[in-house]
Formats: structure tokens, C-alpha cells, sequence
């Protein structure tokens, strides 16, 4: 019932309100994860997701049906998760919405909550012009199942120790994902150094789903170079290879996701042709 909720909502606002990790969670369901559900006459009409994190900053995605809104239900949903929360004794509440506009702004503005944060999707059509240009001594190849899960996890942290959401990632996180459907060791490209692991960049397609996504999708879905090796125009090269493995793999347009705070980052990929599909804004609150 709560896929259907999910596809009502994404049939209406041309984008998904649950990401694919809140559907991970939702799989595999333990104590790091809340879901509360509003019904009306049985149906579900709304649910947010919470995933308690221990450093006490939990996040929070709602969906509610078209048909319910400007009714009270998302309010309500916010104020259960913010129960959630302070039942884990956790102190704050980060709200992610997806497609965000002037209207989630005011939303979140009303509900307490001030906006921190604010992610790009950029998208860019393939195949680029560009060749990847590597830099000496490193060696592409696929990851490998069974082998590669220890070190990808150790430079995966290394790369993303300011990002919690991403550097805290576990064996289990990595696992759950390789059981995943869509999961192409094809298309995880891994770039060794005479020193080590020195960067990657996983991939993944989304296939078609008209009438919002008529074509094909492919996504850089995780892209990290070691400090190590950073500045030596490794990140280039691997974004640039992810998309051609995209590509390759009959997709017609590449897409990620950036902070937009990231300038280096963001310039980089305007260099490769990227521009912004959509904004997605995370808004705090703390929580008593």
C-alpha cells in the first residue's frame, strides 16, 4: 500500500519523495529506522520515514497523497517524526524534500525547520565528446564481489569523512546494496594505484518510466577519489568513464546528484556539459 501512495505522489509532482535508501530500509527493517503511517478510512493518505543516526541528527522523508494535502496530514507526520526522534533522544530533525520550491520552503518555515542544505540533480546527455585522460599508473578495472568490499569501504570513508550520510556506510550497507536487482559489478569501476585503491565511481540505470522519465537513466550513483590522490585529475577520469559505461549500456542521459555548496565539484561538471534537473533541500530542526 505504501508503493501505491509513493506512485500516486510521483505521478503528480514528476519525482519521487522516497529516495532508493529509504526503500532499502524499509526492506530490512530494524531499531535505525521509524515509519509512521496516516490513514484515512483504511488507506494509508501519508507516512514519513525516519532514519535514526547516532550522532543524533535523524532524517526524515514524507510523502503524502495528492488528494490530502493542505489538509493537516503532513503537519502531523512531521510532529510524529519529531516524537520519533525524541524517543531515540535524538536532538535534531533534518527534512529532506525533493523538488523543492518556494512552497516547501514556506512549509518548512512554518513547521520550525530553516533550510542547511541543498542538493543539485544534474544531468547531462551521452555520450560526451571527452575521452578519459587517466593520470600515470593507474589501473580501471570492475569491482569484484567478495574481494573489493574492504577496501572500497575504507577509501569510500576516507573520501566522504565529512558526509555522514555516505562515509559511515558499513559492510551491511554495501552488501544490501550488491543484492539489489539493478547492481552491475560492470558498471562499479575501481581505480587502483601502485599505493592502493586510489578512487571509484558506481554507476547505475534507471530503466524508463514514462510519462516523467520517457528514457532511460543513468546515474552516477557513488563517485569518491582518496585525498591521496586528489588533484591529480583522477575525479575527471572517473566521471567521465562512469558515463561512458553508462552509455555503453544504452542510456541516453547521465545524471548525479552535488551538493550545491560544492563549487569545485559543480564547475566540473558544468565543464562536462551537466545542468540542473531539479533541486533537492534539507531543512533542521531541533528536537526536545
Amino acid at each position: 500500500m505504501l508503493r501505491t501512495l509513493a506512485d500516486a505522489a510521483e505521478a503528480n509532482d514528476g519525482h519521487p519523495s522516497f529516495s532508493d535508501d529509504v526503500w532499502l530500509d524499509l526492506a530490512a527493517p530494524g531499531s535505525h529506522t521509524a515509519l509512521v503511517i496516516a490513514q484515512a478510512d483504511g488507506a494509508p493518505v501519508g507516512a514519513v520515514h525516519v532514519r535514526l543516526r547516532p550522532d543524533g541528527e535523524h532524517a526524515a522523508a514524507v510523502v503524502v497523497h495528492p488528494d490530502h494535502r493542505e489538509s493537516g496530514v503532513a503537519t502531523n507526520l512531521i510532529e510524529a517524526a519529531a516524537d520519533a526522534v525524541a524517543d531515540d533522544r535524538g536532538e535534531r530533525l533534518v527534512l529532506w524534500a525533493f523538488g523543492a520550491d518556494d512552497r516547501a520552503d514556506g512549509f518548512a518555515t512554518a513547521a520550525g525547520f530553516a533550510r542547511t542544505r541543498e542538493l543539485w540533480q544534474m544531468r547531462v546527455p551521452l555520450p560526451l565528446s571527452e575521452a578519459a585522460s587517466w593520470p600515470p599508473g593507474i589501473n580501471v578495472r570492475a569491482f569484484e564481489p567478495g574481494r573489493d568490499e574492504a577496501k572500497w569501504l575504507r577509501v569510500n570513508a576516507r573520501a566522504f569523512a565529512r558526509d555522514p550520510d555516505q562515509g559511515t556506510w558499513t559492510d551491511d550497507d554495501l552488501r544490501r546494496r550488491e543484492a539489489e536487482p539493478w547492481f552491475e559489478p560492470a558498471g562499479f569501476l575501481l581505480a587502483d594505484a601502485p599505493d592502493g585503491l586510489a578512487g571509484f565511481c558506481w554507476t547505475k540505470v534507471h530503466p524508463a518510466a514514462p510519462p516523467n522519465e520517457p528514457q532511460a537513466l543513468g546515474e552516477i550513483y557513488v563517485i569518491g577519489v582518496d585525498p591521496d590522490h586528489q588533484g591529480t585529475g583522477l575525479g575527471r577520469a572517473l566521471v567521465v568513464a562512469g558515463l561512458d559505461s553508462l552509455h555503453q549500456r544504452g542510456t541516453p542521459v547521465g545524471m548525479l546528484f552535488v551538493d550545491a555548496s560544492n563549487e569545485p565539484a559543480v564547475g566540473l561538471y558544468e565543464s562536462l556539459g551537466f545542468t540542473v534537473a531539479r533541486a533537492d533541500r534539507a531543512y533542521a530542526r531541533d528536537v526536545s
